[in-house]
């Protein structure tokens, strides 16, 4: 495996270990003082590399396009996403890095188009957006787990009081 893609896929399975016991509703409640929950973040993770990757070689995502309007940058969460769309986010979360990486191994980015991020972060090739993929995760694996930490709380607390 690309040593970078694996970095990433060792966060994403990290950060879905850490949510699994979480329920539905808890992944989509927003916590107090944020804009946006845990499904929401990783939708939005999952765009973010489709789009980094794909949209700037001029390729199609590998993700449904609904992903793309649902979770682009700017965008925060619209509606409660159910569990079945739940559980597809979660597989898609590993099973797009999968398909990321035979692309990235066929040469299917070499048309990379150079841009600068939102944080003045110049990518000229894909392994420099890849390098920004590892950095954008890590943030959001920040905002998951400080959510997580907030919703875990939540739960201790209202059994405490039944």
């Amino acid at each position: 495996m690309n040593k970078q893609i694996e970095r990433v896929n060792k966060i994403r399975t990290f950060l879905l270990d850490g949510i699994k016991d979480l329920t539905v509703d808890q992944l989509n409640e927003t916590p107090a003082g944020f804009n946006n929950n845990i499904i929401w973040n990783l939708g939005h993770l999952i765009a973010a590399q489709q789009g980094i990757s794909y949209a700037r070689c001029g390729q199609p995502v590998f993700v449904p396009a609904k992903y793309m309007v649902l979770y682009k940058p700017g965008t925060k969460p619209e509606q409660f996403v159910e569990a079945d769309e739940v559980e597809e986010i979660k597989q898609l979360f590993l099973s797009s890095l999968d398909q990321f990486e035979i692309d990235l191994d066929s040469n299917s980015f070499a048309n990379y188009t150079a841009w600068t991020t939102r944080y003045g972060v110049e990518l000229a090739s894909i392994h420099d957006g890849i390098d920004f993929i590892l950095f954008h995760e890590g943030l959001h694996s920040g905002v998951i787990t400080a959510m997580r930490r907030i919703l875990k709380n939540q739960a201790l607390t209202l059994s405490a009081s039944l």
